[in-house]
């Protein structure tokens, strides 16, 4: 379970990587592009993020993880100002995210908290945040890929090179590694990286 725990912190850590490289190759005016009005823009997804977290995570193990300060509608609004306010709310959501979770032990796990009155154990918790998260992360970074067009730095395997990827991954020993081991820096997401 503590390896559970671990790899729940790696993929997190991933999953915001991946928004932060994707906002390294926005303009301002990007990140509040909306198709049309019924779409969300990249700003309105990290709203939705940061309302969501704070929700779910302040004090999960004691209080419901859909808080009465919530307002899950106006996390809809395109109103936030600048990059600035943006990356504030991005990075204020996840620390409270890892906060929660870096202390959390095995034991943890299989304790009771409620969403909305629905008893979850930590465990499912987790899992249903780890679906949610990736979730819009995805849609971060397709909006990304399409406002950046052909300027677009891909955050995998670029196309056309998925052959000498493979290969270069085939050509070592087989051995245990979690995926992100190779290009993740934890430091500020696990409490114990230096």
């Amino acid at each position: 379970m503590e390896s559970y725990l671990e790899s729940v912190r790696k993929q997190l850590a991933y999953y915001k990587q991946l928004g932060d490289k994707t906002f390294d190759q926005l303009t301002e005016n990007q990140l509040f592009w909306q198709y049309n009005d019924d779409s969300n823009s990249i700003a309105m997804i990290v709203k939705h993020l940061w309302g969501n977290m704070l929700s779910r995570w302040t004090d999960f193990l004691t209080t419901d993880g859909e808080k009465p300060s919530r307002d899950r509608e106006a996390e809809f609004v395109n109103d936030i100002k600048n990059r600035q306010e943006l990356l504030t709310k991005w990075n204020e959501g996840w620390q409270c995210l890892f906060d929660a979770i870096n202390p959390l032990t095995e034991a943890d796990l299989s304790r009771e908290i409620f969403i909305r009155n629905q008893g979850h154990t930590v465990m499912e918790a987790i899992n249903r945040q780890l679906a949610h998260y990736p979730y819009h992360v995805g849609q971060i970074v397709f909006l990304g890929k399409m406002l950046c067009n052909q300027h677009w730095q891909s955050l995998s395997i670029p196309k056309g090179s998925s052959v000498a990827f493979n290969a270069e991954k085939f050509a070592q020993p087989k051995h245990r590694q979690h995926f992100t081991d190779e290009f993740l820096d934890l430091r500020g997401y696990d409490e114990e990286a230096d």
